[in-house]
């Protein structure tokens, strides 16, 4: 069996981050999607409502897994078996950064195989930013994000959060 990793922290998980998915799906047997809570980030949403809110995205789909993890990747990799890390890219920043990780990586585990899958071009200007700013500013984020995280954050704005 096949299997990778796909990790973020995803705040929250949008339709580029599905793209990504559902092309590693056509690839390995399993993905399981790591989410992290990045330490360097101020996240809108809790690690445990982004898990859940992907966990809804593919509560249907039983080659899905979704985890919470704040190690490093490596680790997680070694964990589960595998040495196929997941990495979309939108743009040559995305790559760059991708890119200096994987070195990073790679001093720790030579084993690990990342993949870089490019984002398709209608969704190359989507991002968690975007995201969080049609929140801030109460604009429609459907067309941004897979309609289970617009249902699960329509119904944290009906209590008056986020």
């Amino acid at each position: 069996m096949r299997k990778c990793i796909f990790a973020g922290t995803f705040d929250p998980f949008t339709v580029g981050h599905a793209d990504t998915v559902e092309k590693s799906l056509r690839l390995f047997d399993e993905v399981v999607i790591s989410v992290a809570e990045n330490r360097t980030k101020s996240c809108l949403f809790s690690v445990e409502e982004r898990k859940e809110m992907i966990e809804r995205v593919y509560q249907e789909e039983k080659r899905v897994r979704v985890l919470i993890w704040n190690g490093a990747i490596v680790d997680l990799l070694r964990r589960e078996e595998t040495p196929f890390y997941v990495r979309g890219v939108r743009n040559t920043g995305d790559f760059e950064y991708e890119r200096a990780d994987f070195y990073a990586s790679r001093d720790f585990d030579d084993e690990m195989i990342t993949l870089f899958l490019p984002s398709e071009q209608r969704h190359l200007h989507i991002s968690s930013t975007l995201v969080k700013n049609c929140i801030a500013f109460q604009k429609d984020l459907s067309a941004y994000v897979p309609k289970e995280v617009a249902e699960y954050i329509g119904r944290l704005k009906c209590i008056g959060r986020k």
